[in-house]
């Protein structure tokens, strides 16, 4: 069993154990995370038998080409959600691998723009359609309402997430 699936397999173990009486805030929280690394594992293990990626990679594809262009290091960073170092390791490897190629800045000669090859586009566009439809499939119980409802649902709740960093000056 990899690890992802341990994981996932002992996240929803906690689950199950948080028993009715528990705290409703605990629970719930416990079954977004539950939903969230299932979904994950799966989408990681498909990109990884399918197209012999990460989906860390594939993140890195998705930002470019929803950039509609180049990156820079820290937007990919901030879009992504981790460090620069981070970055810069994963970037390294793509550009060894002709996914992503490093372009000099036009006004900023201490930064470097990221941009798609034709190779990184090449395997973006046969991964997106594929990755739509794992994700189509894992959500497929759900009406289009229940979809539109979740969503704001989360919504409100990234919100009071948001809120929650900003007074404890996270």
């Amino acid at each position: 069993m990899d690890n992802d699936l341990h994981g996932t397999v002992a996240l929803a173990d906690r689950e199950m154990a948080a028993a009715s009486d528990r705290k409703l805030q605990l629970r719930l929280w416990l079954r977004l995370l539950t939903c969230s690394r299932m979904m994950e594992a799966a989408i990681r293990a498909r990109l990884r038998a399918e197209f012999g990626t990460t989906l860390a990679r594939f993140d890195v594809l998705a930002q470019l080409d929803a950039a509609r262009g180049e990156l820079s290091m820290g937007e990919l960073s901030a879009r992504l959600m981790v460090t620069n170092g981070n970055v810069t390791g994963l970037i390294a490897g793509m550009e060894a691998d002709a996914l992503v190629a490093r372009l000099p800045h036009p006004t900023d000669g201490r930064s470097t723009l990221i941009g798609l090859t034709p190779g990184g586009r090449a395997l973006f566009d046969r991964m997106a359609p594929a990755h739509e439809g794992w994700i189509e499939h894992m959500v497929r119980r759900l009406s289009p309402s229940e979809m539109g409802r979740l969503l704001e649902l989360l919504g409100k709740l990234k919100d009071s997430a948001r809120e929650r960093d900003v007074l404890s000056g996270l």
